[in-house]
């Protein structure tokens, strides 16, 4: 069945009378294929100061990988390859935040939920280190900058402008 049969079941055009999907379909279907138009100034505050605290978070743990590298060769360790295995990890970790805190400055829509997934789960790491672990120095900053960058991005400009579809369409009468 061609897409724009199905966006026209989905919103009940008057050929095929009353919308025959549930209302969340209906809105899903009515939806663009195609990303907006890239927005023509520079991004919002919320979305630059987002962008780099999950920048600076991905130095960290850049700079917590290397010296874990150097601890892993200095040091005597039984597992070698584990070690290495992850300060690659971390450092892997780091490059795709870094790439993150690109796309949310170039406002790209794909940005927001990798963004949002690292920082929930931030939230509980922090929150154990400062408060069941022992480890304020450690804990209390993760769970500052995790609330921090989820906060900006729900803010209501940044929403809007990571926005993929625009505008939502206007409800079936």
């Amino acid at each position: 069945m061609p897409i724009s049969r199905c966006r026209d079941l989905a919103t009940g055009s008057p050929d095929y009378g009353v919308s025959i999907l549930p209302r969340s379909l209906a809105y899903a279907a009515a939806m663009s294929d195609t990303a907006a138009e890239p927005a023509a100034g520079p991004p919002p505050g919320g979305i630059r100061a987002a962008a780099a605290l999950v920048l600076l978070e991905a130095g960290a743990l850049a700079i917590i990988a290397l010296a874990l590298l150097v601890l892993a060769f200095v040091g005597t360790t039984t597992r070698l390859w584990g070690a290495v295995a992850i300060v690659g990890f971390a450092l892997l970790g780091a490059v795709v935040l870094a790439l993150c805190a690109r796309g949310l400055l170039r406002l790209r829509p794909s940005a927001r939920s990798p963004v949002i997934l690292v920082q929930l789960l931030a939230v509980p790491v922090g929150y154990s280190l400062s408060a069941q672990a022992g480890r304020p120095l450690v804990g209390t900053p993760i769970l500052i900058v995790a609330i921090a960058v989820l906060t900006l991005l729900m803010l209501p400009s940044s929403r809007q402008a990571l926005d993929r579809f625009g505008q939502p369409p206007a409800e079936p009468s």
